[in-house]
């Protein structure tokens, strides 16, 4: 048996930054690990994870009523919980491939 290496993280952000690509223009939910979740339009995302949404509105627009006016934001990766996808983005056999490939080392 060979070597075990551990997973590489840099390796996985690769993965979901190539796929994050695809949706640029698409509505996307941006859930923060401070529990605020904004939804928007996928502008950008870079090598990070760093997403950009246009045309945003809070989900919970009563607990956090000073957000209401934010119509853009730049959001850092690091704060990012999940990112919920629009159920039309979402191409099954690109993630088989991609989770395929990952697997088998590259």
């Amino acid at each position: 048996m060979g070597p075990a290496f551990p997973p590489n993280p840099a390796h996985n952000n690769m993965l979901f930054f190539s796929y994050f690509k695809e949706l640029v223009g698409k509505e996307v939910t941006v859930e923060l690990k401070n529990d605020l979740a904004i939804r928007g339009t996928l502008h950008s995302v870079d090598q990070y994870l760093n997403i950009k949404l246009e045309n945003t509105r809070v989900v919970d627009q009563d607990k956090y009523p000073h957000m209401l006016s934010v119509r853009n934001c730049f959001i850092r990766g690091s704060v990012v919980r999940y990112v919920l996808l629009p159920q039309d983005g979402v191409d099954i056999d690109i993630l088989h491939d991609a989770t395929r490939r990952e697997a088998r080392g590259g």
